[in-house]
């Protein structure tokens, strides 16, 4: 028997923070029933990332813009102990599968939606991947990326890891009491919040580094300082960073091709960053809808209103990395001092 036999886990989540959490649930012996649009989902594409995020799992297509489609999904979750969604905020919602009509049918269900920055904050309607997560939370600090920093996508991996706790510790709690909860994870709230736990460190000013793809990567500016960008196949996000850094020439290259033409691609976006100064650039890119980030120091991520909107930073430190609705976190507490409590057994309750 695994630890997790029994729980069941519909999965309506793409790409790979989504997938690599039910897979850590699948992997302990949740079923998962992995919910796919029609044709699939594009991560399929690149069957060495797909397989290796989508293991124990079994599959079904839904078309949720279809009656049908919608009315099978909502079946499914009537019976479902775990919903996870990765939709852009208000998404789930549009396409009739947001918390409040799942947790309608399902009272007890752990709804948990992982996305960027979060449902809520200053920034939660932005675009990004995970090198933009890191850059706003401090995980990128300006002047210490080293060329390889960009290989390990730590947000989608950090984040993964905590919503499987999360849901854990919701499931345990609505098994006992029979209400569910409702999920909000960024993930950049996780990074922010393992950044907020190191003290800040002296950084060393290295050259900026460039990704996989051409507009991936970290970029120099005028001032001084850096942004991050997110591009990766997405032809509308290629489109905006071009559009936006006076680049409309290549706004029209197909991801193949730049791929090919990765160097001479991504010199010029570098160029064209190093034009502007960090706010223009962020300025800039962000009205265009481009996946861009600024890269923050950890004192810039204290004060910085998102997280402290999210309770990821409170009172000058760390809060909690995880949002819930029916059970909120404990807010930040006291320190006990050395064999305080000595003698004393567990709590009441």
């Amino acid at each position: 028997m695994a630890l997790l036999d029994g729980l069941r886990v519909l999965d309506l989540t793409m790409w790979r923070p989504g997938p690599y959490t039910t897979q850590l649930l699948a992997q302990l012996g949740a079923d998962v029933i992995k919910v796919e649009p029609p044709g699939g989902e594009p991560m399929r594409a690149f069957r060495r990332h797909f397989d290796l995020l989508n293991q124990r799992k079994r599959a079904v297509v839904l078309d949720l813009k279809d009656p049908a489609g919608r009315a099978r999904c909502l079946e499914l979750a009537a019976g479902a102990e775990v919903f996870v969604e990765g939709f852009r905020p208000g998404v789930a919602g549009r396409l009739g599968v947001g918390h409040e009509a799942l947790l309608g049918v399902n009272p007890s269900l752990v709804y948990c939606s992982l996305s960027g920055y979060g449902a809520s904050g200053p920034l939660s309607a932005v675009p990004g991947h995970d090198v933009n997560y890191r850059a706003y939370a401090g995980g990128l600090p300006p002047g210490a990326v080293s060329p390889d920093a960009g290989d390990l996508p730590v947000a989608d991996m950090a984040a993964a890891t905590m919503a499987a706790f999360a849901i854990t510790a919701a499931c345990l709690k609505a098994r006992a009491t029979g209400a569910g909860e409702r999920i909000d994870l960024g993930m950049a709230d996780v990074v922010a919040h393992w950044v907020g736990t190191v003290p800040e460190t002296r950084e060393t000013v290295r050259e900026h580094f460039h990704g996989p793809v051409p507009g991936y990567g970290v970029y120099a500016t005028r001032d001084g300082r850096q942004i991050s960008l997110g591009v990766v196949s997405e032809q509308h996000l290629w489109a905006a960073s071009c559009r936006a850094l006076g680049l409309g020439e290549h706004a029209d290259v197909p991801f193949t091709e730049r791929l090919g033409r990765l160097r001479e691609l991504d010199a010029e976006v570098a160029a064209a960053v190093g034009r502007l100064t960090r706010d223009e650039a962020v300025a800039l890119l962000e009205a265009a809808g481009a996946p861009v980030a600024p890269l923050l120091t950890r004192s810039e991520m204290m004060a910085h209103e998102h997280f402290r909107s999210r309770g990821v930073i409170a009172d000058g430190t760390v809060g909690v990395p995880v949002r819930t609705t029916a059970h909120p976190s404990l807010p930040p507490g006291p320190v006990p001092g050395l064999d305080e409590h000595r003698g004393e057994g567990w709590r009441a309750g």
